[in-house]
């Protein structure tokens, strides 16, 4: 009678040595996991701050351009009542700005670093309109992204052929997006090639 106590208790021992392990391994597992979703939680809130961060550095610069381009639309009519235009036939310059003028967006020269931003991307930008919109001096999405009301206004204005394309087509939201480094569906087509 006392072997079968053994060969029970040796038994028992065992199964609580695979019940005890087995336990160690799923808390380990279920720990591990919890503690990789805080771990990419809080990566998530990083990122989530340093995107507000970034927007809000962009509306900084566009609140600036604003007032610069303000205090220029001033100087310029300062300089008008100060003294005579030579001729009337002369050519506006920096200094005469006229209050249209004062709401066109910040322009460039070329594209930054030699490389624009591939601006079809932007739903209501096709091949021609994006020349025409790289000859107006915007190659990139944070030029756009930038743009105040006054200044979409100014753009819509004054694109040829396509007056009203950046409000009806949304271009400044969908340049927020691709400037933070973010993809909508339209852009995400054309990086596969399958728009244009």
């Amino acid at each position: 009678m006392l072997e079968n106590w053994d060969f029970l208790i040796a038994e028992m021992v065992v199964l609580l040595v695979l019940a005890a392990l087995l336990g160690v391994i799923v808390g380990w597992i279920l720990f591990g996991r919890r503690r990789q979703a805080t771990a990419q939680t809080g990566e998530v809130e990083v990122l989530r701050a340093e995107l507000a961060t970034c927007r809000d550095a962009g509306q900084d610069q566009a609140a600036e351009i604003a007032r610069l381009q303000d205090k220029l639309a001033e100087a310029g009519r300062a300089g008008e009542s100060g003294t005579e235009t030579a001729s009337a036939t002369s050519t506006m310059s920096e200094s005469t700005l006229t209050d249209d003028d004062a709401a066109k967006p910040a322009t460039l020269d070329g594209p930054r670093r030699g490389k624009a931003d591939d601006l079809k991307q932007i739903k209501g930008i096709g091949p021609k309109l994006e020349k025409l919109v790289n000859g107006m001096g915007f190659y990139h999405f944070d030029q756009i992204a930038a743009w105040t009301d006054a200044e979409v206004a100014w753009v819509d204005a004054n694109i040829e052929g396509f007056k009203g394309r950046v409000t009806r087509d949304g271009w400044v939201d969908q340049a927020k997006v691709l400037a933070g480094g973010g993809a909508t569906a339209f852009s995400d087509k054309v990086k596969k090639g399958d728009v244009y």
